[in-house]
C-alpha cells in the first residue's frame, strides 16, 4: 500500500463505532476522537437515545437493522469514505484518543492491519471468563491459522480500500476474526500495539455474559475450521 502523508487532507480517518444502547458512553467516546477523525456511529437497533446523542455530537449515524457486531461494523465500513478506517467499541472501554498510535503504522506503510492489544487498567476491566476465552482463541488462531497474536481486540485500523478488498462476509461475532484471517491470507503485515482497556459503561452484549462469550467463540471456531 502507498504511504499516506499525515499532513495532507487525505489523512482523515473514519472511526466505525458499532452501537447498541450506548447513550451513557457516547458523549465521552465521541469527545475523545482526535482532530481529523470522523465518528461513524452504527445504530444496531438501540432503544435509547444513542442515535440522537451521536448526531448532536457531530457524528455520522448509520442505521443497521440486522443485529450482529459484524453487520454493524460492515455497515460502518461501507459508509466510510476516508482512506483509513478504524474500529472501536462505543462503550468507553477503549479510548479513541489512542487511535493515532495505530493509524501511524498504516500511514507510514509499516503495517496493513494494526490491532489494539487490550491492557486492563483495573482488575475488573476484563471479566475472567472473557479473558480466558480470549487466550484460548489466540492459541487456536496460532495453531490452526499460524497467526501469532495475543488479543483479537475490538480496536483496529487499516486502509479502507484494503478492507473492502477482503470481501468480509460474517455478520455476527466472527467479523473481527474473518478480517484477521483474510488479511493474513492476503499477505498483510499485521501488528499489535498495547492499548489501555477500562471497565465499560453499561453491560456488554458479548463478553459481559457467559452466553455472549460462548456465542462469540462458537462463531469464531466455525471460521477457523473453514480456514
Amino acid at each position: 500500500m502507498s504511504e499516506i502523508d499525515p499532513n495532507s487532507p487525505s489523512a482523515l480517518v473514519d472511526v466505525v463505532l458499532p452501537c447498541l444502547n450506548e447513550a451513557e458512553a457516547l458523549p465521552w467516546v465521541l469527545s475523545r476522537l482526535p482532530e481529523g477523525y470522523r465518528g461513524i456511529v452504527v445504530d444496531n437497533g438501540s432503544t435509547d437515545a444513542s442515535a440522537d446523542i451521536a448526531r448532536a455530537a457531530g457524528a455520522t449515524v448509520v442505521a443497521e437493522s440486522r443485529r450482529g457486531f459484524g453487520a454493524a461494523a460492515h455497515a460502518g465500513l461501507l459508509a466510510a469514505t476516508a482512506p483509513i478506517v478504524a474500529f472501536c467499541d462505543a462503550d468507553a472501554s477503549m479510548d479513541p484518543a489512542q487511535l493515532p498510535t495505530l493509524v501511524a503504522r498504516i500511514m507510514s506503510d509499516e503495517a496493513e492491519l494494526v490491532l489494539g492489544r487490550r491492557r486492563p487498567t483495573t482488575r475488573g476491566a476484563w471479566p475472567v471468563h472473557a479473558r480466558f476465552a480470549n487466550r484460548a482463541l489466540s492459541l487456536l488462531i496460532k495453531t490452526r491459522a499460524g497467526i501469532a497474536i495475543n488479543d483479537l481486540g475490538p480496536m483496529r485500523a487499516a486502509s479502507r480500500e484494503g478492507l473492502l478488498s477482503l470481501d468480509l462476509e460474517d455478520r455476527r461475532s466472527g467479523y473481527p476474526l474473518e478480517m484477521l484471517l483474510k488479511a493474513s491470507r492476503a499477505g498483510w503485515r499485521i501488528e499489535e500495539i498495547d492499548t489501555p482497556y477500562s471497565p465499560r459503561v453499561g453491560r456488554s452484549k458479548v463478553t459481559g455474559t457467559v452466553r455472549g462469550t460462548y456465542t462469540a467463540i462458537k462463531d469464531m471456531s466455525a471460521l477457523l475450521r473453514a480456514h
